[in-house]
């Protein structure tokens, strides 16, 4: 009776070991860089933000507050809104990457992970993009969109990439 579930424990098994090895991994990772501030991926999120917004005529300074390991974003010259580690969407992206491993299709596996990662990424730069510019420029909005708007936007990308692994890949057959 057990064989029947087989299939199905394996998949979830995969996806434990892996989300905790990222997890570990990710924990390793920012305890490295405790005394330094911000760590290295999160503070390329922030200045790849501060461009796009310069590039938008947003113009946008940095203030690292190394000691509370955030950035804050200055926008005619009073600060707009901080970046802290929580912003750069790792969490989700490790759920992410434990999810499409669980369900392993060799090489394309890889391939889809590159694309999607980087897909994730542009979409976190500009959710916070768009929250920044949301603060600054309509207020009362602020917490509307930082609570719910831009997080559906991150957590969407993420399902919707899911429905084309699943649909699109781990789920067809291979003979067809």
């Amino acid at each position: 009776m057990l064989k029947d579930f087989n299939p199905v424990l394996g998949i979830l098994l995969r996806f434990i070991i892996i989300y905790l090895v990222l997890l570990f991994a990710y924990q390793f990772y920012l305890n490295s860089f405790q005394t330094q501030g911000l760590d290295p991926y999160s503070r390329m999120i922030t200045d790849h933000v501060m461009w796009i917004q310069n590039l938008f005529n947003y113009p946008t300074d940095l203030y690292d507050d190394v000691f509370n390991e955030q950035v804050y974003y200055y926008m005619d010259k009073r600060p707009i809104t901080r970046m802290v580690e929580g912003c750069n969407a790792i969490s989700v992206i490790i759920l992410f990457v434990s999810f499409i491993f669980a369900f392993y299709k060799g090489t394309k596996t890889f391939v889809f992970v590159a694309v999607s990662l980087l897909a994730l990424y542009v979409m976190n730069v500009l959710r916070i993009v768009g929250l920044n510019i949301v603060t600054k420029d309509h207020p009362d909005y602020s917490k509307f969109t930082h609570d719910y708007l831009f997080p559906a936007v991150i957590y969407g990308s993420v399902v919707l990439l899911w429905l084309v692994w699943i649909k699109f890949f781990a789920l067809k057959n291979e003979n067809s």
